[in-house]
């Protein structure tokens, strides 16, 4: 009975089994199911996974968040062309990986390299061969670059390139800053530099030097921000914050006449090169800069030359001023009562504290005035003169006229300067330019007091800042008195002095004078220090000249310095005289166009028209154009438009094609400066006045990048 029971329910068991095993599946499966309809329940209920919020999440899935970068501002002249603005660069690549197609299925590969390297030879600076070498490069390589010949290409350049129609060449394009001008107060307007936007692939550019850094903040303006949505989600596109652009800069900069000195100055460095010069003309009324320059300098666009200099002389550069120190000496002792005109003093060498005072004329002049000491830029007179204030009054003028603090242009690293005057004989030093340090700009600020009667003003660059975004003006630039060392009347006693200078037969500073204004001068010559002691030999000196015009009443000053010259048979005032008379007198004849002119005539943009059409519109307008070429049509104009001229001006046109040489016999320095810049034409002058004879003849054709030489008398 037993065994049959357990044969029985031997046999049911794997029945039983599969039911039992079914049963627990089925509420397993019941159960799973259960915790995940209660975990999407919950989930869609509470938009939440491991404390994440889904709509959140995927809102970011389907939303980018896009930097809309800020435009740059623009630096402008005071005739309001662009010194410095936002533009666009191109860097090229090639795809030499054979069947890469795009979408649209046509050929994003070099197809055929012989006829890409011969586009590339034509428009960027590399040769066919490497070009062609370049592009047949080893198997597997998907792309291929072609250096610095292949950064930086205009926008034009790349159109060009673009036009040809070649397969396989492809751009990558960078915002960049485009200094149309060239070589143009390169370290006063600056540079910028680019710099990634952390976190992004994005670069910003940055001011790294001159008005580009100090203005860096207004420059730069404010990126904005936008949200975008993928199209279906929740209806959301945008979102985020405006963009500010950065506003636009004025510069007191006259474009005309720092053109010039540009041109006068190059010509002056390649005769001489001196070791470092600087030339500044200021407004003495208003302290505005109207123009200034320097060697070394560099070529902003493309940055040739910036290695030699990176320092801006005007502010960063200290140095012993020598004798246009003795402005200030003279000044001083008139003004604290230590000036007798009628006192004599003996010259050639003077003792102090057993020191020796030595005259540049080691003989002497044998007893003479004050005023004839200064004219003939006599040491000992001087140092007598500050033997006479005492050196605490005189130390005190030093302070009033600005020469040891800043001058507060807001252009980096400036140089307050220095000062040795502990003993008498420092002290005595001191007031003929030895034994201070100073830089240009402060030698600046404190002429502006004698040109000024006697109140001394800041020096500024900036004439007005305008926001491009509300065009309207968010600081505008006005004189600033910042101290009157001295009296009206002893500044006016300087200037009269200072006359002398240019006039007196005895006088050093002859070369200087321009016909029909009467000018105010003084010259300096200052040993150089090289540390612990001063370098000897002829080319071991700095030389300087101050001006100021008219004499009188001065508009205008202008201050020189060159540093160890190699000067030959010349002497330095003739070649520091070639860049002062024609920068100054294009200034004067300027001002006195603009008191007297009874017409005033505003420029009209003639590019593009017919040359006889343009022709007769200019005179029309009543200025006198100066058709350079036969072309059909006006490529190009010397005055930009809006520029009020006075009546009958000259103004250039160039036509398209082939240029030809007009007769420039008669024309200012000013003016064929302009003419030779526009043409490309690399211009040579000597003399002063106006052309009186020039090597290419009229009728001629010319070619950019050629010679001209004129004669001016």
């Amino acid at each position: 009975m037993n065994k049959n029971k357990q044969r029985m329910t031997s046999k049911r068991s794997p029945k039983q089994n599969r039911r039992i095993f079914g049963q627990w599946l089925f509420f397993g499966a019941i159960a799973i199911f259960g915790v995940l309809i209660i975990r999407f329940s919950y989930i869609a209920i509470g938009h939440q996974v491991a404390g994440v919020n889904l709509t959140e999440a995927t809102k970011k899935l389907y939303t980018e968040d896009q930097t809309i970068a800020a435009k740059r501002g623009t630096i402008y002249s005071a005739n309001g062309e662009a010194i410095a603005e936002d533009t666009s660069t191109y860097t090229i690549y090639a795809i030499v990986a054979k069947n890469q197609k795009g979408a649209d299925g046509q050929v994003e590969y070099v197809k055929y390299p012989t006829k890409v390297a011969k586009v590339l030879a034509k428009y960027l600076p590399i040769s066919y061969k490497k070009a062609l070498k370049t592009l047949h490069a080893k198997s597997g390589t998907f792309q291929v670059e072609f250096g610095t010949a292949g950064k930086n290409i205009s926008l034009t350049t790349k159109e060009k390139i673009q036009a040809t129609k070649v397969s396989g060449l492809h751009f990558i394009e960078s915002e960049a800053r485009l200094y149309p001008n060239g070589m143009f107060a390169s370290h006063l307007i600056g540079l910028t530099t680019s710099k990634a936007i952390k976190g992004t692939e994005q670069t910003r550019l940055t001011g790294s030097m001159g008005l580009e850094l100090a203005l860096n903040t207004k420059l730069a303006g404010k990126d904005g921000h936008k949200t975008v949505t993928a199209s279906g989600y929740q209806g959301k596109t945008t979102g985020g914050t405006k963009v500010k652009n950065g506003d636009n800069v004025y510069t007191t900069i006259d474009s005309k006449l720092q053109t010039l000195l540009e041109t006068k100055m190059s010509t002056v460095n390649g005769l001489v090169h001196p070791k470092a010069m600087t030339a500044t003309l200021i407004n003495a009324k208003t302290g505005a800069v109207l123009a200034t320059s320097q060697r070394p300098t560099f070529n902003a666009q493309t940055q040739s030359g910036l290695s030699k200099m990176w320092r801006n002389l005007l502010v960063e550069d200290t140095y012993e001023p020598g004798s246009t120190m003795k402005v200030f000496t003279m000044g001083a002792a008139i003004d604290s009562g230590n000036y007798n005109p009628n006192i004599t003093v003996p010259t050639g060498e003077y003792r102090i504290g057993g020191k020796v005072v030595p005259d540049w004329n080691t003989a002497g002049w044998g007893n003479i005035t004050y005023a004839k000491g200064f004219a003939l830029s006599s040491n000992v007179v001087m140092a007598h003169l500050e033997q006479a204030m005492g050196a605490k009054t005189w130390l005190k003028y030093i302070k009033r006229f600005g020469l040891r603090t800043s001058t507060n242009t807001g252009l980096a690293n400036e140089q307050s300067g220095s000062i040795q005057f502990t003993y008498p004989i420092e002290q005595a030093d001191t007031s003929f330019g030895q034994g201070i340090q100073v830089t240009p700009m402060q030698m600046l600020r404190g002429f502006t007091a004698i040109a000024n009667n006697g109140k001394m003003l800041q020096p500024y660059f900036v004439s007005k800042v305008v926001n491009p975004n509300t065009k309207k003006t968010v600081y505008q630039a006005k004189s600033k008195v910042v101290g009157q060392p001295v009296t009206a009347k002893t500044a006016s006693a300087v200037l009269t002095h200072m006359q002398d200078v240019v006039y007196k037969s005895y006088g050093l500073g002859a070369a200087y004078k321009i016909k029909g204004y009467r000018i105010a001068a003084k010259t300096g010559t200052a040993q150089v220090s090289n540390g612990s002691t001063y370098a000897v030999g002829n080319d071991s000196y700095l030389y300087s000249v101050v001006g100021m015009a008219p004499a009188k009443h001065p508009k205008y000053i202008m201050y020189i310095t060159m540093k160890q010259p190699t000067l030959g048979a010349t002497s330095a005032s003739d070649n520091m005289a070639e860049i002062f008379k024609p920068v100054m007198q294009r200034a004067l004849d300027e001002q006195k166009a603009s008191e007297t002119k009874t017409k005033s005539v505003k420029m009209q943009d003639l590019t593009g028209q017919s040359t006889k059409t343009a022709k007769d519109t200019a005179k029309k307008i009543g200025v006198t154009p100066i058709i350079v070429g036969k072309g059909s049509r006006i490529v190009k104009q010397s005055v930009s438009v809006g520029t009020v001229l006075s009546n009958k001006q000259r103004v250039i046109l160039v036509t398209n094609g082939q240029m030809y040489m007009p007769n420039v016999v008669g024309w200012s320095a000013s003016e064929v400066a302009d003419f030779a810049s526009l043409t490309g034409l690399k211009l040579a002058t000597s003399g002063t006045g106006y052309v009186d004879m020039q090597s290419i003849t009229a009728g001629n054709p010319i070619d950019a990048k050629q010679g001209l030489s004129v004669k001016l008398k």
